[in-house]
């Protein structure tokens, strides 16, 4: 008799996140808890958290999340790093030993900021410099890659279900107004350590669940801006969308969601506002190789709030609630019901349609 486990789950992966609009924190045991009911929606080769605020005390700094194959290669990167970074922190990231996590590789954190005199020879703002040095990283050097590197957030992924590598980052120790979490179950993809979610670039983050049908005209057309996909998942170039899209053109996360999961034809010629109608219309003829397809639904996080986006045509599920001031979002209701038993106003967003939440000024 086949069981449950025993079959490829085609809606797999487990998405979930929660947010203070009051900037107010949380320990990263309440998303670990979230993932708890949503075991069976991952298969233990990928499991990671984002957190947004955990850096009180370095946020003025660039956190770089690494992984190292060897000491060697640790060398040779941070010789690279000092000269491009003041280096203000360099330290193993804390872990503890967890049976469900082996063949780490060496888990380092770096807080930097770009040194100005190289800043100024490159005619760069710091975040372009930050992010090319990012990519930079992760497609010359082999055996180093740079899986997160906002400021005051940090992401942190394994190989393992979510709820282990949660306890193995000892994300209990830290306190973040923002969570994000995910729960793998690969398809088509290698479950491997860089390949878990969150897939992260500067403040951004991304967590999935879902297949981009389209990620090769995606990946062809952003790779064009100086981004390079070299993660082995399809995931990956959300993120890149998502930065070129808000940071490099300016969009709105409105607009952004409106290229990505873009409302079809028929939709937009049945509209009455003209206003409205020649906006989408422009959205799509300006970014036609940024229209995402196949089912998604996807957690964004960014400094200060968070967006959640499914398909457009909602092929994968998505809850969203809320509670006081906190904001949930999660594959199952279940997953927000651990984070908050008395959750109100659960809700699913219809396909392409953004839920959008920030904090308010100043709180983180």
């Amino acid at each position: 008799m086949r069981r449950e486990g025993d079959i490829r789950i085609p809606s797999g992966c487990a998405i979930a996140a929660v947010i203070s609009k009051e900037g107010k924190k949380m320990t990263g045991d309440i998303i670990i808890n979230a993932m708890k009911p949503m075991h069976e929606r991952s298969n233990g080769l990928g499991g990671g958290f984002a957190g947004y605020g955990i850096y009180p005390e370095y946020k003025e700094f660039y956190a770089l999340h690494m992984f190292f194959e060897d000491r060697t290669t640790r060398k040779n990167c941070e010789a690279f790093l000092k000269e491009r970074f003041e280096i203000v922190q360099s330290e193993l990231i804390p872990t503890r030993k967890h049976p469900a996590i082996t063949d780490e590789p060496i888990i380092w954190r770096y807080f930097v900021t770009p040194l100005k005199s190289v800043l100024a020879a490159k005619q760069l703002d710091e975040k372009e410099f930050v992010a090319r040095t990012v990519m930079k990283i992760n497609t010359e050097m082999d055996g180093t890659y740079v899986f997160s590197s906002g400021k005051n957030m940090g992401t942190f992924k394994a190989v393992g279900f979510p709820e282990d590598v949660g306890e193995f980052y000892r994300l209990d120790e830290y306190e973040a107004y923002c969570w994000t979490g995910h729960g793998r179950y690969p398809t088509n993809t290698p479950g491997w350590w860089g390949g878990a979610h969150p897939f992260t670039l500067l403040d951004y983050s991304v967590v999935h669940n879902g297949e981009i049908s389209s990620y090769d005209a995606n990946r062809r057309y952003i790779e064009m801006f100086g981004y390079k996909c070299t993660l082995k998942t399809d995931t990956e170039v959300m993120t890149y969308i998502l930065d070129y899209l808000l940071r490099v053109k300016g969009l709105t996360l409105e607009e952004a969601a409106q290229v990505i999961a873009a409302p079809f034809w028929s939709t937009i010629e049945a509209l009455e506002d003209e206003y409205e109608k020649q906006k989408l219309i422009y959205l799509r003829t300006a970014f036609p190789s940024l229209l995402v397809t196949g089912p998604f639904s996807i957690v964004f996080g960014f400094e200060g709030g968070l967006m959640a986006l499914n398909d457009r045509l909602k092929l994968r599920s998505m809850v969203t609630g809320e509670k006081g001031d906190l904001v949930f979002v999660a594959s199952e209701e279940a997953a927000i019901r651990t984070m908050e038993p008395d959750a109100e106003n659960i809700y699913a967003p219809a396909g392409g349609e953004a839920v959008i939440a920030r904090v308010k000024d100043g709180a983180f």
